[in-house]
């Protein structure tokens, strides 16, 4: 019998001797809160028990679904924005997607990620149940959180961004959510940039399109994005859910997740798990 490498002994050694798992996916229904940009999730069952029954008595069901890859919680490809007609890498972006398929910087070529994560609780380090409408998150709030809890970015890192936000996603109010009016509270520009110098693997937030959206400028400019996957290669993962994993107080954790691989597409839904010692 061949002898375990000594990592895979220490992991399995872990799971031994218990694990929690905090799910950071959202649960997708139809009718969920999302962006109006892309198309909208849908479940529909074509066949149901009974529509066909086998001569043993037995039936099955089975059901279709429908959706936008920037729907529910997903990780934004590096193709999914461009800057001057250019993508990360200087890859002209009108010549990737011919064919209507991105075969370079398609969610595809995400690889699964098991990496150190860190949680910055904006909200707890504020003092506030949630961060108010169309509120920045500073590069003063990223460092102070930092600072209060004892927690250190380093490179090759999964940074999530907890605003509170993703209390009207479970309150069921949606347009509190998509803050298409009123604004929604998020990483600037500069923070962005903040993120980018630790040399981070992705980053990650509990809002609908993790940047600072200004009251009544919808989706309009998005410079987190470009600051983070046009120039510097770094995921995005969007409309995480924050809540639990911020009522434990965990801020280091083991990050897991692995994109569907949609050849060519900008994104993909995954469901994030963070994983602490039990």
């Amino acid at each position: 019998m061949t002898a375990l490498h000594p990592t895979t002994g220490q992991l399995l050694d872990a799971v031994n001797a218990g694990l929690r798992v905090h799910d950071l996916g959202r649960t997708l229904t139809v009718g969920m809160p999302q962006s109006p940009n892309h198309p909208a999730y849908w479940h529909a069952m074509p066949r149901r028990h009974g529509d066909m029954v086998r001569a043993d008595g037995g039936s099955a069901a089975n059901d279709m679904i429908s959706m936008g890859t920037h729907v529910g919680t997903h990780v934004d490809a590096l193709a999914h924005v461009s800057q001057d007609g250019r993508l990360y890498g200087d890859v002209d972006a009108e010549q990737a997607q011919v064919g209507g398929r991105f075969a370079e910087h398609g969610a595809h070529t995400i690889a699964p990620m098991v990496r150190r994560g860190v949680l910055l609780d904006i909200p707890a380090v504020l003092e506030v149940e949630r961060l108010e409408p169309g509120q920045e998150i500073t590069v003063d709030d990223l460092g102070r959180a930092l600072e209060v809890q004892c927690t250190e970015i380093r490179t090759g890192d999964v940074v999530l961004i907890r605003s509170g936000w993703g209390q009207h996603f479970d309150n069921g109010d949606g347009d509190a959510y998509r803050g298409l009016s009123t604004g929604v509270p998020g990483v600037s520009e500069a923070g962005a940039s903040f993120l980018a110098d630790f040399g981070i693997h992705a980053t990650g937030a509990d809002t609908i399109a993790y940047e600072q959206l200004k009251p009544g400028a919808g989706h309009g400019l998005l410079p987190a994005h470009r600051v983070l996957l046009v120039e510097h290669g770094i995921y995005i993962i969007e409309a995480l859910d924050l809540e639990g994993l911020a009522a434990a107080g965990t801020h280091e954790f083991l990050f897991v997740m692995s994109p569907l691989k949609f050849f060519g597409a900008t994104g993909s839904p995954v469901r994030p798990l963070a994983v602490v010692g039990a």
